[in-house]
């Protein structure tokens, strides 16, 4: 019974038979045992290292068992406490193996195949999202309609910030200038920028996700765990984000014109603009000319950043 907890048999057997003969001496023991008394003399030299008896200073000494519930009580304390040092030392060896296996080259980059798979994975590294999502957002999309959009909603409700970059062809989807605004108004900070070079989602800055194919929806994707490249990816998305106009209308402009602005700064056309506000061509093209003129800008981009630096679009 108390080999688990460090008491050899012949010791334990030692022990129990002192139970049934409290203060006998040496021989006695061994006789009680038929065991030799060298042997004896080991088995008590053990019992009295782990508390299990006592000696009496008589002559001959006598040998005194402690109680069985004290004992064996004392006994799982310090096994408990050695399992303990055991678990301790073995997650500590554990965060080193990782450590380590997070810098070997092939586990810095993981490869995803498949649509679903990266739909999967996306959804998966949202749920664990904790403090900062970066998203740049460009067509072709792995998830179907309306499937992320929900989850990051719980994220914004979750208190993380999300920055968002959108691209023309992203706003120029069917209800996509009212779906970033919509983002903006659950407590996305949004931009919108004309060239955004990829699709990129970076979560809590440790970890990144992107496709392969920069333009066609392929059925593989990168996951980038923390090297240089995601240093990079990050510094991009900084870079990106500083030239970015926001989508948010300020009270300061007009919203119609606010809006305008946000579309000239993606790059839209007039004729996209106009099916956008639900204008005519020639009034947004009469619209664009007076805010030009007004912002002293050469191009539509320029009168976007130069409506951003004069703080007629905010955050």
């Amino acid at each position: 019974m108390l080999e688990s907890v460090g008491v050899e048999r012949p010791d334990e057997e030692a022990y129990r038979a002192l139970l049934t003969a409290p203060g006998c001496a040496l021989p006695e023991l061994a006789k009680l045992l038929d065991r030799d008394e060298r042997e004896v003399v080991a088995s008590v030299g053990r019992l009295e290292e782990l508390g299990l008896l006592t000696t009496t200073s008589d002559h001959p000494v006598r040998l005194l068992p402690t109680r069985p519930d004290v004992a064996v009580d004392a006994l799982v304390a310090v096994r408990r406490a050695e399992l303990d040092r055991v678990r301790a030392e073995a997650r500590v060896l554990e965060t080193e193996l990782r450590a380590q296996e997070q810098h070997r080259p092939e586990n810095l980059v993981e490869v995803i195949v498949g649509q679903d798979a990266i739909a999967a994975r996306f959804a998966q590294l949202l749920t664990a999202t904790r403090e900062h999502l970066m998203v740049l957002d460009r067509p072709p999309y792995a998830s179907r309609p309306g499937e992320s959009d929900p989850r990051v909603r719980g994220l914004l409700n979750d208190g993380v910030v999300v920055q968002g970059i959108y691209s023309p062809d992203s706003l120029g989807v069917p209800g996509g200038v009212d779906e970033a605004y919509s983002a903006a108004d659950a407590g996305e900070t949004s931009r919108v920028h004309p060239q955004l070079p990829m699709k990129l989602a970076v979560f809590d800055r440790r970890i990144a996700l992107l496709p392969l194919s920069v333009d066609q929806l392929v059925d593989s994707a990168l996951v980038v765990h923390p090297c240089a490249l995601l240093d990079a990816l990050i510094e991009m998305f900084t870079l990106l984000w500083d030239q970015a106009v926001p989508v948010v209308p300020s009270v300061k402009a007009d919203p119609t014109d606010a809006r305008l602005m946000t579309l000239l700064a993606a790059g839209f056309k007039d004729d996209a603009i106009a099916r956008q506000l639900a204008l005519s061509s020639r009034t947004v093209g009469r619209r664009v000319a007076e805010l030009m003129e007004s912002l002293g800008a050469r191009t539509r981009f320029q009168a976007g950043i130069h409506a951003q630096r004069r703080q007629l679009l905010e955050d």
